[in-house]
């Protein structure tokens, strides 16, 4: 999605622009910049949790662990640019193509400043509604475009403090080529930050071939 490119001017010394207040969300693993600072700590102190220095098995455990997408576990491309990162995940086994381009960003200072999910950066499968970063509430009007072929588009409504959904619509039938789809999605519980919505498709070779996420903020 365009709201999650790089900004022109990159931060200094490398580290990654301030999250929440402008361009970019803290979606996932950390609700909050204390709580990447907090990890640091622990890193620092005890070698706690490495992987968050990883982009591909934070993008990873971000769409097997957060979204529960439990098929997609293989990365099919890999740029990391400064304090940004775009990782490429897609189906296990040599079948489909990639599912989505997860972008990451370097939370807070430092060379062990930890990824963030922000987002996914999307072509033939988009969210535009609501927009990146709007505040919302339930119901919530999603859509966007998307191009295939007797496509079923499921969306969830989610955050890091629940394992369960807060909201989810299903199915809603689409197809074509750059053809509009859009749905009402209700949803409750919520209290962190930031939210995340996503919307997934498939049923061709697998459950969950595509993916599209944005963020949203309830006030």
């Amino acid at each position: 999605m365009p709201d999650t490119q790089a900004p022109t001017t990159p931060a200094p010394g490398g580290s990654a622009p301030a999250l929440g207040s402008g361009r970019l969300q803290p979606m996932w693993p950390f609700a909050t910049l204390a709580e990447a600072q907090a990890w640091q700590r622990d890193y620092r102190s005890g070698g706690h949790q490495p992987w968050h220095l990883d982009p591909d098995r934070t993008a990873l455990s971000f769409t097997q662990g957060y979204l529960g997408f439990r098929d997609i576990g293989r990365i099919s491309a890999h740029t990391v640019k400064g304090p940004h990162a775009r990782i490429g995940v897609a189906l296990l086994g040599s079948e489909g193509g990639t599912a989505a381009i997860v972008h990451l960003v370097r939370y807070g200072t430092g060379p062990d400043a930890p990824w963030e999910v922000v987002g996914t950066d999307d072509t033939t499968f988009s969210m535009t509604m609501p927009g990146y970063g709007a505040l919302v509430r339930s119901p919530m009007l999603v859509g966007g475009r998307i191009t295939g072929v007797d496509e079923s588009i499921r969306v969830q409504v989610r955050q890091p403090s629940s394992a369960a959904p807060l909201g989810t619509a299903c199915c809603i039938s689409a197809g074509g080529n750059g053809q509009p789809w859009k749905h009402s999605v209700p949803f409750s519980g919520a209290r962190d930050p930031v939210l995340t919505v996503v919307a997934s498709t498939g049923g061709h070779i697998a459950e969950v071939e595509r993916f599209t996420v944005t963020a949203v903020r309830t006030g």
